[in-house]
């Protein structure tokens, strides 16, 4: 069967339980389909680049789906019917990312502080060591 992941966006004025809610409804819809969910990732409620039928923020998840094509037909069916769901985005994929996605792994990195490995910035040598005082050693003094 072929594998998909598929993230969707939920309305910031959602609660965290009924987006578990949405999701298990969702997943409901595949397993009836005679497909299988991987894995569930609530990324959280996340701010928006721009605004999306008046939401600034909203909820974020991913289902990694093992599925038939026709059971994301009628999930993405049931998402354009739903109030609650701002927009959707399935992908077909090879093989699913093994841990966790990108997404947890930059909320960890932030968590943390880590700001990465820095090592492309090259040698900044010795800086403000050979700069000269401003201004005197080149002032033109009024008398001469």
């Amino acid at each position: 069967m072929p594998l998909y992941e598929h993230v969707y966006l939920a309305r910031q004025d959602l609660s965290t339980t009924q987006v578990e809610e949405l999701t298990a409804k969702l997943s409901a819809v595949i397993t009836e389909n005679g497909g299988t969910i991987a894995k569930t990732e609530y990324w959280g409620l996340k701010s928006l680049t721009y605004r999306i039928s008046k939401n600034r923020k909203a909820h974020l998840t991913l289902l990694n789906v093992e599925a038939p094509a026709a059971a994301l037909n009628e999930v993405e069916r049931q998402e354009r019917l739903s109030e609650d769901v701002l927009r959707y985005l399935t992908i077909r994929v090879e093989e699913h990312e093994e841990g966790p996605s990108a997404m947890m792994r930059k909320s960890d990195r932030d968590d943390r502080g880590d700001r990465g490995d820095r090592g492309d910035r090259g040698d900044r040598g010795d800086r403000g060591r050979d700069r000269r005082p401003r201004g005197d050693d080149d002032a033109v003094s009024a008398e001469d």
